[in-house]
């Protein structure tokens, strides 16, 4: 397939637009030219020229006229590159997954696989994930679907150039190369791979379905405690990109030691392992495994079963205090709940309004406290952000769809 004309993809206001017209396609569907103009605020002159050579590289394709009422029948565009997949490989404390997607987000395929959580063997964990991309692969193959990203999610933070895990506490591990165990046991795979921590996915793809505010603290436990904070709309990652480890934040003076090597940290207190022994289902990890266990524990917090309801109590004050401290030093407009914490939203806003009793009137026509919400995207919150990032760093490049 021809690639497009130099001219369109070396200067940066062409460029944008033709981004600018992919996107609203991939998010909108087959549209007309004059409703892409309409929808984009891009004149219907400049519309024209860039679908002209969108698809004169084969990157659109114009559908059969439709007749609407008594006017003339309209033609829309809709995206060619039908041969284009988007692969997400995740890898959390209890399982491996793959995704298979269209550009567009919709599921083609999916595998997942529990590890059984071998702590401190990667080699273990990422046999397992290759056995679930191998499987993914094979799939886009069998689709004819050509995979132009392979985002790796990992519950973890990750630095360095190339990217590897910096430490994995849920499962033991220190600095970890996760891309290269990968394709050292796949050398099939695309060139296209990068590491990613699920924070920060997880809390782009709750804003998006939220349309949530610029500034959010974003607060999840599923396998452990995490999150990240978004200040105008930035990432804050910080220096060592340790920034959204909000589960290691200290907050019991004298507490306990933890995995980490400090000790009082929030996770020693109201984490997913602390909570499940608490209320006695610990065994439940190694028979069903975490998400199972995380899901009973949920459970029998909303119903008030002693113990999970006491472990659940005792465990509320430090979430709302890791929230206060968190909010003064950040100042959110918007606090957003993840994981299974998401089902227990308006426990922990009353438990983390108690003591804001000062910072509820409104600053500026604002309230000088923050919302807080549950998020809506659950265990996939991560796998979505991937692949909604996936897509458009392709679309950033017009030119790949074109190849």
């Amino acid at each position: 397939m021809p690639r497009l004309p130099r001219s369109l993809v070396s200067h940066d206001v062409r460029r944008h637009n033709l981004t600018v017209v992919l996107e609203h396609l991939v998010r909108s569907g087959p549209s007309a030219r004059s409703e892409i103009a309409e929808a984009t605020g891009l004149t219907r002159g400049s519309v024209t020229a860039l679908v002209a050579a969108l698809t004169k590289a084969g990157v659109l394709r114009e559908t059969d006229p439709v007749s609407i009422g008594k006017g003339r029948p309209i033609t829309r565009l809709e995206l060619a590159a039908s041969d284009i997949a988007v692969l997400v490989a995740q890898v959390d404390a209890d399982t491996a997954t793959a995704l298979l997607t269209t550009l567009g987000g919709d599921e083609l395929y999916r595998a997942s696989e529990r590890h059984g959580r071998p702590m401190g063997e990667p080699d273990a964990v990422l046999d397992v994930l290759a056995v679930v991309v191998a499987d993914a692969l094979d799939a886009a193959a069998e689709l004819r679907r050509r995979v132009v990203e392979l985002p790796i999610v990992v519950f973890a933070p990750v630095g360095g150039e190339p990217p590897v895990v910096l430490t994995d506490t849920d499962l033991g591990w220190g600095e970890v190369d996760v891309i290269g165990g990968l394709r050292s046991r796949l050398p099939s795979l695309p060139e296209s791979v990068s590491l990613e921590s699920d924070g920060w996915l997880a809390a782009l793809a709750e804003r998006t379905v939220l349309s949530s505010a610029e500034s959010l603290l974003y607060i999840k436990s599923n396998s452990g405690i995490g999150g990240a904070i978004l200040l105008s709309g930035r990432l804050v990652d910080g220096a060592h990109g340790v920034g959204g480890a909000l589960g290691h934040m200290v907050v019991v003076p004298d507490g306990e030691l933890c995995d980490c090597g400090q000790y009082g940290c929030l996770v020693t207190v109201a984490g997913p392992d602390v909570l499940l022994e608490q209320a006695g289902l610990a065994g439940l990890v190694a028979e069903r495994g975490l998400a199972a266990a995380t899901a009973e524990l949920s459970a029998q917090i909303t119903s008030g079963t002693t113990p999970a309801a006491a472990a659940w109590a005792d465990a509320l004050p430090w979430i709302a205090r890791s929230l206060q401290i968190l909010s003064l030093a950040t100042d959110p407009e918007t606090i957003v709940i993840g994981g299974f914490w998401a089902a227990h939203t308006a426990s922990i806003e009353h438990a983390f309004r108690a003591n804001r009793p000062r910072l509820t009137e409104a600053v500026g026509g604002r309230p000088a406290i923050p919302s807080v919400v549950a998020g809506r995207l659950g265990a996939d919150a991560a796998l979505f952000g991937a692949v909604w990032a996936a897509r458009d760093t392709v679309l950033a490049d017009p030119a790949r769809l074109g190849l």
